[in-house]
């Protein structure tokens, strides 16, 4: 199968990849242990609002090891779930069950990988992410737990990443093959602690989910911008980024029952700490 094939792809390219040391041959380098706490305005995925336009609290730990190995899992508090769906969206279930629709108020992911440097200013990166959206489901929805494969190709400060879903995605069912494709422009100013970012990214969607319409009969596939700066104050960086999508709204998808355009034009305030 298709994503078979990729995620052999994946780990094949990182096997061989020069510059790949494998744990028996690496450095003595003790592994790394890190954590990272965060506040945002608005917490943005692929353009799209996660809290319905609210602030969110985020924070995580992280695992690298001197062979390029790492794992993590980090989480945010969000709303889409619990805002999107009422009652209605499921009306051939038992009113009974429906009461209170979807209620989940985090996402918690998971994720496994390699990276490492090879040639001269050139880098990679493959893993595995799993997002989790613990909580209750109306009866008849789909979960929002989503697998993806991805890998990463960066030159200096420009990077491509490509991101594969295995199976249901954010809700949608049966979309294995959907992806995201992301273009993104990381440059640090020397000498200031400013790094200006550039970002293009397009979510497309697969599988049966290319029935999942938005408003007027358009596929919910969609593309983000976004330009941002940020400062590193003595270990918390503050940025401020402004993003935008081509997302079509509808009141399943990017338009929730609160009344919120999720994939609007927006500027993001944030502030992270990592320790």
């Amino acid at each position: 199968m298709l994503k078979n094939k990729l995620l052999y792809t994946l780990i094949l390219t990182a096997l061989s990849a020069p510059g790949l040391a494998l744990a028996a041959d690496a450095p003595a380098t003790p592994p790394a242990v890190t954590a990272n706490v965060g506040f945002v305005t608005n917490y943005l995925y692929r353009g799209i609002s996660q809290t319905g336009a609210k602030p969110a609290i985020q924070g995580g730990f992280d695992y690298a090891h001197a062979s390029g190995f790492y794992a993590g899992v980090w989480g945010s508090s969000i709303s889409w779930l619990s805002d999107a769906y009422t009652a209605s969206a499921n009306a051939n279930a038992p009113a009974a069950a429906n009461a209170g629709a979807n209620n989940a108020g985090l996402e918690l992911d998971i994720y496994f990988g390699f990276k490492n440097s090879f040639a001269t200013d050139y880098s990679y990166d493959v893993g595995f992410l799993r997002y989790n959206y613990p909580g209750t489901y109306a009866v008849g929805a789909t979960k929002a737990d989503t697998n993806e494969i991805y890998g990463l190709i960066g030159w200096k400060w420009l990077t491509a990443k490509y991101s594969y879903s295995l199976g249901d995605t954010f809700g949608v069912p049966d979309a294995s093959g959907t992806s995201y494709i992301d273009l993104s422009a990381s440059y640090p100013v020397a000498d200031t602690g400013i790094t200006l970012g550039a970002h293009y990214g397009k979510q497309t969607y697969k599988g049966s989910s290319v029935a999942y319409t938005a408003a007027g009969g358009q596929n919910a596939t969609y593309s983000d911008y976004k330009l941002s700066v940020s400062k590193d104050f003595s270990g918390y960086v503050v940025g401020l980024a402004y993003s935008s999508t081509n997302a079509t709204k509808s009141a399943g998808q990017f338009y929730n029952v609160l009344g919120n355009d999720l994939g609007k034009g927006t500027a993001v305030l944030s502030v992270t700490h990592s320790f």
